[in-house]
């Protein structure tokens, strides 16, 4: 069997350092893999000083952000570049997560030949509409955004980036992003994840001309690992997605997975999601034997 290198790529406000938990469990398993950071993101963010505690809200909500322009286009780069090291040592199984599935889903229209399998976990696989687009369809309309709304800090507009604030005290705002991520999670745990974001993330989530194309994204083998308790991207949504994969490219479905989790308890309590991943590598690993 030929070892192929899992690629993971992270979510909004997240970086490489989520996937330690899981990388741990997958070298135990034998599984090789690499955790990327986008552009702007892991060693590469900012972390204003008035982020730090006490908090300094006026330097915080104005401060510049290393991530200020970063496109889509910039992430793509990024992970095509990841893509081709790995791939001269063997198949490429892209994971993505949350929002790094637009990133997944454009380098897979722009670089077919350098992946062999895409695993979307949660992710955003745009099909029908843009990815930013899907937030207002009805399979969107039960989510509650309002703890992260209030967790937003400074003008989008004038500081060209998102910035929330993750480190702030306000009960009502940590209890709305435990129910919206992670409520299968221990108190500890939520907070633990919540210091390991970021401040900022980009505006540029893609547009019209990266959603999924048949001649190019469709031609790969891909799997869908659905989240059966996710709540900010509900299983109906996931569902949906999955079903307009399967429409673009009839003759190449997904091959659907599920694990019982929120948005990010696979990430922290990541054994069942290691098991799953081993599977996907040797399945793709005995392909090219």
């Amino acid at each position: 069997m030929t070892q192929p290198t899992l690629i993971l790529v992270h979510g909004a406000f997240a970086n490489s350092f989520s996937f330690a938990p899981l990388q741990a469990e997958l070298a135990f398993h034998g599984v090789r893999s690499a955790a990327v950071d986008l552009p702007g993101h892991g060693f590469a963010a900012t972390f204003p000083l008035g982020y730090q505690a006490p908090q300094d809200l006026a330097q915080f909500t104005s401060a510049p952000g290393s991530i200020r322009g970063v496109t889509l286009e910039d992430n793509v780069q990024t992970l095509a570049e990841a893509a081709a090291r790995a791939k001269d040592n063997g198949p490429v199984v892209i994971v993505a997560h949350s929002r790094g599935g637009a990133t997944l889903t454009a380098v897979a229209n722009a670089h077919p030949e350098l992946i062999d399998h895409m695993v979307y976990v949660s992710a955003w696989a745009p099909v029908n509409l843009p990815a930013a687009a899907y937030n207002a369809e009805p399979e969107m309309a039960e989510v509650d955004n309002a703890a992260l709304a209030r967790a937003l800090a400074g003008d989008p507009g004038q500081l060209d980036l998102l910035r929330c604030n993750f480190r702030q005290a306000d009960p009502e705002v940590l209890d709305g992003l435990k129910e919206l991520f992670c409520a299968d999670a221990g108190d500890d745990e939520f907070r633990l994840f919540l210091n390991s974001l970021q401040p900022d993330e980009n505006l540029d989530a893609g547009g019209q001309d990266d959603r999924a194309q048949a001649g190019t994204w469709g031609t790969i083998p891909r799997t869908f690992v659905r989240l059966g308790e996710d709540r900010s991207m509900p299983p109906a949504m996931q569902d949906r997605l999955i079903r307009e994969g399967d429409a673009l490219t009839p003759d190449n479905p997904y091959r659907v997975r599920t694990l019982a989790s929120s948005h990010v308890g696979w990430l922290i309590r990541p054994a069942e999601a290691a098991v799953q991943l081993a599977q996907i590598a040797a399945e793709v690993g005995g392909e090219f034997s």
